[in-house]
């Protein structure tokens, strides 16, 4: 069987027990870095005086990944078999989804573990009330391919979701300043660790202040939606508004993506 195991993106106490009772488990792991799963396990064990006994770790990254599905067989699988990536879910701007598909071409049982996810986090931390969103993962580093998917992301209906690294967060934001500088950004730095910060504001103002920054970690970044016509009003607008319960609780509707019934339910508490 086959466990795909997330790993910890930043705090090792964010790995589950249930992780740790498949990797001490595990007789074969696959691994987007072997030397990175290796450090991890070794960090594990001396935190919480535990053994890992699996001695066979073999690579498995976006550069190899359909190289080393060539050489599996569906008897590779006969052993617990772990796949774990650096950071994070795999499948989710990692390797895993090629392996996940030879289990259901080949019939082989897999699992995939909840675990740390940044998008998920950031999302929350965001305080953006939409319940949609678009993950973008990493935009192209420059060209046309760039200005494309950016352009893209900024006419979306929902929130969009990437990430980006400290390198290119600067000219990012130069990008969303020249594009969109009122849209309202949300960025969270180095999540889970000890230097986690987030920043919410427009574009052109983190742009300004980001200039004067010395920016380092890794990034989320969250895009506020486009507004769609008719949605010029914000929501303390409304809320401001004389209007009947049910009207206002069908604006509201439409501008959060919460539940007529459940936002006039609040309103008629109010």
């Amino acid at each position: 069987m086959l466990h795909l195991v997330p790993t910890p993106i930043g705090n090792l106490d964010d790995i589950s027990y249930r992780s740790i009772q498949v990797l001490q488990e595990a007789e074969l792991i696959f691994c987007e870095d072997t030397r990175v799963t290796k450090r991890l396990l070794s960090l594990l064990s001396e935190k919480l005086n535990i053994n890992f006994p699996c001695t066979e770790f073999k690579s498995l990254h976006s550069h190899n990944e359909n190289q080393v599905l060539k050489n599996l067989t569906p008897d590779t699988f006969t052993k617990n078999v772990v796949y774990a990536s650096d950071a994070g879910m795999p499948c989710v701007s990692d390797p895993g989804a090629f392996l996940v598909e030879y289990c259901i071409e080949n019939q082989i049982p897999y699992d995939v573990l909840p675990g740390a996810n940044a998008i998920l986090t950031a999302y929350a931390l965001s305080g953006f009330a939409y319940t949609e969103f678009t993950f973008y993962g990493f935009l192209p580093h420059k060209g046309k391919d760039r200005t494309n998917k950016l352009q893209k992301s900024l006419n979306e209906d929902k929130l969009v979701i990437f990430y980006e690294s400290p390198h290119r967060l600067l000219k990012l934001l130069e990008e969303l300043n020249e594009f969109a500088p009122n849209k309202t950004i949300f960025l969270a730095k180095e999540l889970t660790k000890l230097h986690q910060k987030t920043f919410k504001n427009t574009a052109k103002n983190l742009f300004e202040l980001f200039k004067k920054e010395n920016i380092r970690g890794e990034w989320v970044v969250i895009i506020e939606p486009s507004k769609k016509d008719g949605e010029d009003l914000t929501i303390e607008d409304i809320q401001d508004l004389d209007l009947a319960p049910k009207v206002k609780a069908k604006l509201l509707s439409k501008l959060t993506g919460r539940s007529v019934k459940e936002i006039y339910a609040e309103l008629q508490n109010n």
